[in-house]
This record gives C-alpha cells, structure tokens and sequence, in this order.
C-alpha cells in the first residue's frame, strides 16, 4: 500500500482527464478563437505529457532510477490510453467523436514528456 504514494499524482492526473474527456458534447464550451488555432491539441499534447512525467518521476522516487526502455513503455502506456479515450468518446459519449488528429497530440505529448522528465530528472532529482 505505500507504493500508491510514489503514483498518487500520476492516479490523480490520469482520473482528472478522464473526467474532462468524458464530459458531453455539448458541455464543451464552443470558442471559434480556439478552434482556429486548434488549441485542444495543445491541450491533448500537455495532458498525456503530464500522464509521462507524473507516472515517470513515481517510478523513479520508488526505485530511484529509470531506464530509457521503461520512459518509452510508459509513454507507449500514456499513448494507449490516449486511443481508449477516444474510442470511449465515439461510442459511449454523447456529442462526442473520435479523432485521430488527438490520438497523434496524446502520443506526441507522451513522447516529449520524455525528454521533458529527463531535464527535470538531471537539474532536480
């Protein structure tokens, strides 16, 4: 049971978007501003990096490292749950749909949080 206290912030993190990504359609607030500069792709990016970084640094203060490998299984792990979720949004979410171009902001996040993780890792950690 102390293991969960490495991962509580990455628990918190992952619960937290799946609450936002399984909100209905049409309590989605509309801004055409936002949609031109297709901010909900910053937004994909930034949270399924956040999943990388949350899960990599409760791994790491666990086990007081991490390899390479296990940063790429986790952002592989981040990057499928990104598919789930929009999967679960075209069949279970009413107003919603699913889009690869998300799909492709999730894994992109996931990836630079990487590098993201291993920048804190050498300056903080």
């Amino acid at each position: 049971m102390r293991t969960i206290r490495y991962y509580l912030p990455a628990v918190v993190w992952i619960g937290l978007i799946l609450v936002l990504c399984a909100l209905p359609g049409e309590d989605i607030p509309k801004a055409s501003l936002f949609d031109d500069l297709h901010v909900d792709k910053i937004v994909h990016f930034a949270l399924f990096g956040g999943i990388v970084v949350w899960l990599s640094m409760g791994y790491y203060r666990q086990k007081g490292h991490i390899s390479n490998a296990m940063l790429i299984l986790i952002a592989l792990i981040a990057s499928g749950y990104g598919l789930a979720i929009e999967y679960m949004q075209k069949y279970l979410v009413v107003g919603r749909s699913f889009d690869m171009w998300d799909v492709l902001a999730d894994a992109a996040g996931a990836f630079a949080a990487i590098f993201v993780f291993k920048f804190v890792q050498k300056r903080y950690l």
